[in-house]
């Protein structure tokens, strides 16, 4: 069973600055990245990925 652990993504969507939740492995913006590609269309320009462990 692979653990994980609930983090905050903060980026910006099309220049509109947003959030999510999500489950990842691990805090690296990569993973982040591909979370929010799932959630998202291709059209959508993700920037400015930060991620941190939510409280």
């Amino acid at each position: 069973m692979t653990t994980t652990t609930k983090y905050v993504i903060n980026y910006k969507l099309n220049g509109e600055r947003r959030f999510e939740f999500a489950q990842l492995k691990t805090n690296s913006v990569d993973e982040a990245k591909h979370a929010l590609a799932k959630m998202h269309d291709d059209s959508d320009k993700i920037t400015d990925v930060k991620v941190s462990k939510a409280l």
